[in-house]
C-alpha cells in the first residue's frame, strides 16, 4: 500500500472484479439470456441502467456475466501455461544437453509463427468453444514461461549456494524445489500478472471475430461484436463491455508492473526520485517542499557526496 499505491488500487479492482464474477448469479438484475421483446434496444433507465441489445437482453446482466466468461479463459489459461512452461523450462534448463536442445527447438518453432496467426488456426481448427479458447491460448503462451523458467534455471544454477547442495549429496528434485524455483517465484508471476491482461483482451479478440466463445456465451468481445452494427443507434451496445474490458486489463498491468518493481530490487527507487522524475511532480514539490526539491538537485550536482558539500569550482582560464 505504501511504496506501491498504484498496484494496491490495482489489487483492488481486480478484486471487485473477481467478486462481480463470482456473486453474478445474484447480482445480475436479470438472466443474461432471458430475452425482453418488447424492450429491444431500449436506452438506459431505471428498469434497465445500461440498455438493452437487439435481442431485448440487459446489458448490465451480460456484462457481469461477461466478467466470469473472461476471469476463467484468463485464470485456466494463465495458471495452465504457467505450470506447463515453468516445468518445461525448469527441467531443460537444469539437466540441458539432448533435452534441453530439443526441447527448446520445439518452443523456438512455436514462438517462430505469429501469435495471432497460431491462435486463430487453432481455434479455427478446434472450433468455437470456450475450452478451445483455453487449448488455443495454452499453446501460444505456453513459450513465453518456457523462456523467463528456462534463463532463471541457467543463472540460479551457477550460484555457489547450489553447488554447496550438490557437495553434500542433495539431489535434483531437491535442488529444484528448494533453490530454483523459489528464485525464479518473482518473475514468473511477474510475468503472469501481465500475460493475464493479454489473454483477456486475446479471448474478446476471438470472441469478436465468431471463433471465440459461441453465442449467446455473454463475453464481453462477443457483446463488441454484437453491437458494432448498431453504434449509432444504441452506443451503450458498445461503451460498456468496452470500458468493462479496458478498466480489467489496465488494473492487470497496472498489477504487473508494481509486482515487477517491488519484486526486483534492481528496480527500486524512493517515492522521491518517482515524482521529482515527472515535470508535474517536480512543480508540485517546488511549491510544497522547494527545501526537499533544492536538496535533491544539490545531490544529484555533487554525485551524492556525504554530507551533501558542493564541489570546488574550477578556477577560470
Amino acid at each position: 500500500m505504501r511504496s506501491q499505491p498504484l498496484g494496491a488500487a490495482a489489487l483492488l479492482l481486480i478484486c471487485f472484479f473477481v467478486l462481480v464474477a463470482l456473486l453474478a448469479p445474484w447480482i445480475s438484475p436479470f438472466d443474461p439470456l432471458e430475452q425482453f421483446r418488447r424492450d429491444i434496444l431500449e436506452p438506459p433507465s431505471g428498469t434497465y441502467p445500461f440498455g438493452t441489445d437487439d435481442l431485448g437482453r440487459d446489458v448490465l446482466s451480460r456484462t457481469i456475466h461477461g466478467a466470469r466468461t473472461s476471469l476463467i479463459v484468463g485464470v485456466t489459461t494463465t495458471g495452465v501455461s504457467l505450470v506447463l512452461g515453468t516445468m518445461i523450462g525448469v527441467t531443460s534448463g537444469y539437466f540441458g544437453r539432448g533435452l534441453d536442445l530439443v526441447v527448446q527447438r520445439v518452443m523456438d518453432a512455436v514462438q517462430a509463427v505469429p501469435g495471432i496467426v497460431l491462435l486463430l488456426f487453432i481455434a479455427v481448427v478446434l472450433g468455437p468453444s470456450v475450452r478451445n479458447t483455453i487449448i488455443a491460448l495454452t499453446v501460444v503462451i505456453t513459450p513465453s514461461f518456457n523462456r523467463i523458467a528456462r534463463a532463471e534455471t541457467l543463472r540460479v544454477r551457477q550460484e555457489p549456494y547450489v553447488e554447496a547442495a550438490r557437495a553434500t549429496g542433495a539431489r535434483a528434485p531437491r535442488i529444484l524445489a528448494l533453490h530454483v524455483l523459489p528464485n525464479m517465484l518473482a518473475s514468473v508471476l511477474t510475468l503472469g500478472s501481465l500475460i493475464f491482461a493479454g489473454v483477456i483482451i486475446a479471448e474478446s479478440a476471438l470472441s469478436f471475430l465468431g471463433i471465440g466463445a459461441p453465442p449467446p456465451t455473454p463475453s464481453w468481445g462477443l457483446m463488441l461484436s454484437e453491437g458494432v452494427r448498431y453504434v449509432e443507434r444504441a452506443p451503450w451496445l458498445i461503451i460498456v463491455p468496452s470500458v468493462a474490458l479496458s478498466i480489467a486489463v489496465f488494473s492487470f498491468n497496472l498489477l504487473g508492473d508494481a509486482l515487477r518493481d517491488h519484486l526486483d530490487p534492481r528496480l527500486h527507487r524512493s517515492a522521491t526520485d518517482r515524482v521529482t522524475g515527472l515535470w508535474w511532480g517536480r512543480r508540485m514539490l517546488s511549491r510544497l517542499a522547494p527545501s526537499l526539491v533544492r536538496a535533491t538537485e544539490q545531490n544529484v550536482s555533487t554525485g551524492g557526496a556525504a554530507g551533501g558539500a558542493p564541489r570546488p569550482s574550477e578556477p577560470p582560464r
